[in-house]
């Protein structure tokens, strides 16, 4: 395939995702449903890429998905972020370092 051909198809796309609503949307949304779908996509992307980063980024399935596991507790405790990515890494590396 020539690349020309692939470049200028990411181009088309990514400018038709980013130009497209800024053209049709022009007035503002009045659907409660609509709005409150639009609220939470940019937090469903970044847990979407998050997740899965998170439970693969050591060679333990297992330290990784106990680190998710302590690092959701500790933040609906309401522990501040240094303290939820602190235990968090040293908890990985305590259950990598055992098994």
């Amino acid at each position: 395939m020539n690349i020309y051909f692939q470049i200028l198809t990411a181009f088309a796309v990514s400018f038709l995702i980013r130009v497209l609503p800024l053209t049709l949307l022009r007035k503002q949304i009045k659907s409660r449903f609509v709005r409150s779908f639009l609220h939470y996509v940019p937090f469903v992307t970044l847990s979407v890429m998050t997740f899965p980063a998170i439970l693969h980024a050591t060679d333990s399935f297992l330290a990784g998905l106990i680190a998710l596991l302590c690092g959701v507790a500790l933040s609906f405790a309401g522990a501040p972020m240094f303290l939820v990515a602190f235990f968090c890494c040293v908890l990985t590396f305590a259950v990598g370092f055992f098994f």
